[in-house]
Protein backbone atom coordinates (compact mmCIF):
# COMPACT_ATOMS: atom_id res chain seq x y z
CA UNK A 1 0.00 0.00 0.00
CA UNK A 2 1.49 3.35 -0.87
CA UNK A 3 2.42 5.39 2.39
CA UNK A 4 0.56 8.66 1.49
CA UNK A 5 -2.74 6.64 1.29
CA UNK A 6 -4.41 6.09 4.83
CA UNK A 7 -7.47 2.85 4.39
CA UNK A 8 -10.38 3.01 7.28
CA UNK A 9 -12.70 0.35 7.61
CA UNK A 10 -16.32 1.49 9.09
CA UNK A 11 -18.77 -1.08 9.01
CA UNK A 12 -17.30 -3.50 6.32
CA UNK A 13 -16.85 -0.49 4.30
CA UNK A 14 -13.14 0.74 2.82
CA UNK A 15 -12.26 4.15 2.46
CA UNK A 16 -9.09 5.40 0.56
CA UNK A 17 -7.90 8.57 1.54
CA UNK A 18 -5.16 10.72 0.02
CA UNK A 19 -3.33 11.61 3.99
CA UNK A 20 -1.47 14.77 2.64
CA UNK A 21 -4.13 16.26 1.31
CA UNK A 22 -6.52 15.95 3.90
CA UNK A 23 -4.48 17.79 5.92
CA UNK A 24 -4.40 21.96 4.75
CA UNK A 25 -2.68 24.40 6.38
CA UNK A 26 -4.36 25.46 9.66
CA UNK A 27 -5.42 28.78 10.34
CA UNK A 28 -4.18 30.83 13.25
CA UNK A 29 -7.27 30.82 15.04
CA UNK A 30 -6.81 26.55 15.02
CA UNK A 31 -3.60 26.41 16.18
CA UNK A 32 -4.42 28.63 19.20
CA UNK A 33 -7.31 26.56 19.67
CA UNK A 34 -5.00 23.57 19.86
CA UNK A 35 -2.05 25.09 21.98
CA UNK A 36 -4.90 26.05 24.39
CA UNK A 37 -6.26 22.75 24.68
CA UNK A 38 -2.89 21.15 25.23
CA UNK A 39 -1.63 23.63 27.73
CA UNK A 40 -5.18 23.07 29.56
CA UNK A 41 -4.47 19.55 29.89
CA UNK A 42 -0.91 19.77 31.23
CA UNK A 43 -2.49 22.36 33.83
CA UNK A 44 -5.11 19.85 34.52
CA UNK A 45 -2.68 16.70 35.02
CA UNK A 46 -0.60 18.98 37.30
CA UNK A 47 -3.38 19.95 39.63
CA UNK A 48 -4.69 16.26 40.33
CA UNK A 49 -0.86 15.24 40.83
CA UNK A 50 -1.06 18.09 43.52
CA UNK A 51 -4.41 17.33 44.71
CA UNK A 52 -3.11 13.58 45.29
CA UNK A 53 -0.19 14.60 47.28
CA UNK A 54 -2.17 16.87 49.10
CA UNK A 55 -4.70 14.23 50.28
CA UNK A 56 -1.97 11.62 50.67
CA UNK A 57 -0.34 14.30 53.77
CA UNK A 58 3.10 14.31 52.17
CA UNK A 59 3.70 17.46 53.94
CA UNK A 60 6.51 19.56 52.36
CA UNK A 61 9.31 21.49 54.60
CA UNK A 62 10.06 25.45 54.57
CA UNK A 63 13.56 24.30 53.41
CA UNK A 64 12.41 21.54 50.59
CA UNK A 65 10.20 24.21 49.21
CA UNK A 66 13.35 27.19 48.89
CA UNK A 67 14.94 24.68 47.08
CA UNK A 68 12.50 24.08 44.87
CA UNK A 69 12.02 27.34 44.59
CA UNK A 70 15.62 27.89 43.46
CA UNK A 71 15.66 25.21 40.97
CA UNK A 72 12.80 26.87 39.18
CA UNK A 73 14.16 30.33 38.98
CA UNK A 74 17.32 28.89 37.36
CA UNK A 75 15.23 26.80 35.41
CA UNK A 76 13.31 29.73 34.17
CA UNK A 77 16.50 31.55 33.55
CA UNK A 78 17.81 29.09 31.53
CA UNK A 79 14.77 29.36 29.98
CA UNK A 80 14.69 32.59 28.96
CA UNK A 81 18.02 32.71 27.97
CA UNK A 82 17.71 30.42 25.36
CA UNK A 83 14.17 31.84 24.33
CA UNK A 84 16.35 35.31 24.23
CA UNK A 85 19.42 33.95 21.65
CA UNK A 86 16.93 32.10 19.74
CA UNK A 87 15.61 33.00 16.32
CA UNK A 88 12.25 33.75 17.83
CA UNK A 89 11.08 30.42 15.45
CA UNK A 90 11.17 27.49 18.68
CA UNK A 91 7.28 27.83 19.31
CA UNK A 92 5.23 24.81 19.00
CA UNK A 93 3.78 25.56 15.63
CA UNK A 94 4.99 29.41 15.24
CA UNK A 95 1.32 31.11 14.61
CA UNK A 96 1.55 34.23 16.26
CA UNK A 97 3.38 37.63 14.65
CA UNK A 98 7.10 37.60 15.73
CA UNK A 99 6.94 40.50 18.00
CA UNK A 100 4.26 38.68 20.30
CA UNK A 101 6.18 35.23 20.64
CA UNK A 102 9.04 35.81 23.29
CA UNK A 103 6.59 37.46 25.86
CA UNK A 104 3.73 34.94 25.46
CA UNK A 105 6.43 31.84 25.58
CA UNK A 106 8.39 33.36 28.48
CA UNK A 107 4.76 33.61 30.23
CA UNK A 108 4.06 30.21 29.33
CA UNK A 109 7.36 29.04 30.34
CA UNK A 110 6.97 30.83 33.48
CA UNK A 111 3.64 29.40 34.37
CA UNK A 112 4.38 25.55 33.44
CA UNK A 113 7.98 26.01 35.00
CA UNK A 114 6.33 26.39 38.39
CA UNK A 115 4.81 23.12 38.72
CA UNK A 116 7.67 21.21 36.79
CA UNK A 117 8.77 19.66 39.94
CA UNK A 118 5.46 16.65 39.18
CA UNK A 119 6.12 15.01 35.88
CA UNK A 120 2.84 15.19 33.56
CA UNK A 121 2.58 13.37 30.12
CA UNK A 122 1.74 15.42 26.85
CA UNK A 123 -0.70 13.22 25.12
CA UNK A 124 -0.48 13.17 21.03
CA UNK A 125 -3.79 11.25 19.81
CA UNK A 126 -3.04 9.09 16.82
CA UNK A 127 -5.72 9.65 14.80
CA UNK A 128 -5.70 12.24 11.97
CA UNK A 129 -9.29 13.39 12.82
CA UNK A 130 -8.17 14.77 16.14
CA UNK A 131 -7.03 17.59 14.76
CA UNK A 132 -9.49 20.30 13.57
CA UNK A 133 -8.61 21.22 10.48
CA UNK A 134 -8.20 17.51 9.07
CA UNK A 135 -10.59 17.27 6.54
CA UNK A 136 -10.40 13.91 4.19
CA UNK A 137 -14.06 14.44 2.13
CA UNK A 138 -13.13 15.83 -0.95
CA UNK A 139 -9.88 13.62 -0.47
CA UNK A 140 -11.94 10.19 0.17
CA UNK A 141 -13.03 7.01 -2.84
CA UNK A 142 -15.14 4.31 -1.48
CA UNK A 143 -13.68 2.28 -4.23
CA UNK A 144 -9.95 1.04 -5.67
CA UNK A 145 -11.98 1.70 -9.03
CA UNK A 146 -12.25 5.45 -8.03
CA UNK A 147 -8.93 5.72 -6.25
CA UNK A 148 -7.14 4.66 -9.17
CA UNK A 149 -8.53 6.80 -11.50
CA UNK A 150 -7.44 9.90 -8.85
CA UNK A 151 -3.84 8.18 -8.98
CA UNK A 152 -2.92 7.68 -5.70
CA UNK A 153 -3.23 3.72 -5.68
CA UNK A 154 -1.48 1.48 -8.63
CA UNK A 155 -1.46 -2.07 -6.51
CA UNK A 156 -1.09 -4.39 -8.27
CA UNK A 157 1.20 -2.16 -11.04
CA UNK A 158 3.38 -5.63 -12.31
CA UNK A 159 3.61 -9.16 -12.73
CA UNK A 160 4.57 -10.36 -9.36
CA UNK A 161 2.29 -8.16 -7.57
CA UNK A 162 -0.56 -9.39 -9.55
CA UNK A 163 0.52 -12.76 -9.36
CA UNK A 164 0.69 -12.32 -5.75
CA UNK A 165 -2.75 -11.30 -5.28
CA UNK A 166 -4.52 -13.97 -7.95
CA UNK A 167 -3.11 -16.56 -5.04
CA UNK A 168 -3.91 -15.09 -2.26
CA UNK A 169 -7.82 -14.55 -3.44
CA UNK A 170 -7.51 -18.16 -5.50
CA UNK A 171 -6.47 -19.72 -1.60
CA UNK A 172 -9.30 -17.48 0.23
CA UNK A 173 -11.97 -18.40 -1.89
CA UNK A 174 -10.75 -21.96 -1.03
CA UNK A 175 -11.40 -20.85 2.48
CA UNK A 176 -7.59 -21.03 3.50
CA UNK A 177 -5.72 -18.22 6.20
CA UNK A 178 -3.26 -16.60 4.78
CA UNK A 179 0.16 -15.30 7.12
CA UNK A 180 3.13 -14.38 5.79
CA UNK A 181 5.65 -17.03 5.13
CA UNK A 182 9.37 -15.77 4.49
CA UNK A 183 10.44 -17.17 7.84
CA UNK A 184 9.85 -20.67 6.21
CA UNK A 185 11.15 -19.66 3.40
CA UNK A 186 7.80 -19.00 1.06
CA UNK A 187 6.17 -16.03 0.13
CA UNK A 188 3.03 -16.94 2.36
CA UNK A 189 1.75 -19.78 5.25
CA UNK A 190 -1.35 -21.19 4.14
CA UNK A 191 -4.01 -22.51 7.35
CA UNK A 192 -6.14 -24.58 7.19
CA UNK A 193 -8.82 -22.24 9.64
CA UNK A 194 -8.49 -19.48 12.15
CA UNK A 195 -4.57 -19.23 12.37
CA UNK A 196 -5.25 -19.00 16.74
CA UNK A 197 -6.89 -22.43 16.43
CA UNK A 198 -4.60 -24.15 13.67
CA UNK A 199 -1.46 -24.92 12.61
CA UNK A 200 -0.62 -23.67 9.11
CA UNK A 201 -0.22 -26.84 6.69
CA UNK A 202 1.59 -25.44 3.73
CA UNK A 203 4.17 -23.03 2.73
CA UNK A 204 3.56 -21.50 -0.69
CA UNK A 205 5.78 -19.50 -3.09
CA UNK A 206 4.15 -18.07 -6.04
CA UNK A 207 5.65 -18.78 -9.50
CA UNK A 208 4.98 -16.17 -11.59
CA UNK A 209 3.87 -17.85 -14.68
CA UNK A 210 3.31 -20.91 -16.30
CA UNK A 211 6.66 -20.39 -18.41
CA UNK A 212 8.56 -19.66 -15.43
CA UNK A 213 12.01 -21.95 -15.52
CA UNK A 214 12.19 -24.23 -12.46
CA UNK A 215 15.20 -25.40 -11.51
CA UNK A 216 15.36 -29.40 -10.23
CA UNK A 217 17.60 -28.01 -7.33
CA UNK A 218 14.44 -26.16 -6.15
CA UNK A 219 12.58 -28.22 -6.38
CA UNK A 220 14.53 -30.35 -3.65
CA UNK A 221 15.03 -27.35 -1.76
CA UNK A 222 11.35 -26.88 -1.22
CA UNK A 223 10.80 -30.15 -0.61
CA UNK A 224 13.56 -30.29 2.25
CA UNK A 225 12.61 -27.18 3.67
CA UNK A 226 9.05 -28.25 4.01
CA UNK A 227 9.85 -31.40 6.01
CA UNK A 228 12.43 -29.55 7.95
CA UNK A 229 9.33 -27.24 9.19
CA UNK A 230 6.79 -29.90 9.24
CA UNK A 231 4.87 -28.35 6.21
CA UNK A 232 4.25 -29.81 2.47
CA UNK A 233 5.67 -26.65 0.59
CA UNK A 234 2.69 -25.72 -2.19
CA UNK A 235 3.98 -23.99 -5.32
CA UNK A 236 1.28 -21.99 -7.00
CA UNK A 237 1.19 -21.18 -10.41
CA UNK A 238 -0.45 -17.51 -11.54
CA UNK A 239 -1.13 -17.56 -15.58
CA UNK A 240 -1.38 -14.20 -15.96
CA UNK A 241 -3.56 -14.11 -19.22
CA UNK A 242 -6.07 -16.19 -18.47
CA UNK A 243 -6.41 -15.01 -14.55
CA UNK A 244 -5.90 -18.51 -13.13
CA UNK A 245 -3.78 -20.47 -10.42
CA UNK A 246 -2.86 -23.68 -10.45
CA UNK A 247 -1.13 -25.53 -7.72
CA UNK A 248 1.68 -28.41 -6.74
CA UNK A 249 2.61 -29.56 -3.99
CA UNK A 250 6.18 -30.89 -2.71
CA UNK A 251 6.68 -33.32 0.14
CA UNK A 252 10.36 -34.95 0.97
CA UNK A 253 9.96 -38.22 1.01
CA UNK A 254 12.27 -41.12 2.43
CA UNK A 255 13.38 -44.53 1.05
CA UNK A 256 14.64 -47.58 2.59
Amino acid sequence: MPEEVVLLVENELATLIDDPLAHPEPTLDQLQRWNAQQEEAIRQQLATAQAKGTKQGHAISEEALQKRRLREEKRLAETSKVMETSNKEATLFAPEPAAALPSRNLSIASEVTKLSSIPHTIIVPAPSSSVEWYDADAVSYATVEAAKEAGIWDYPSNLQERAKCGVFRSLWEQGFFMGGGIKFGGDYLVYPGDPLRYHSHFAASIVESPMAPLRPMEIVAHGRLGTATKKAHLLCGWDDDKKETSYLSIEWAGFG
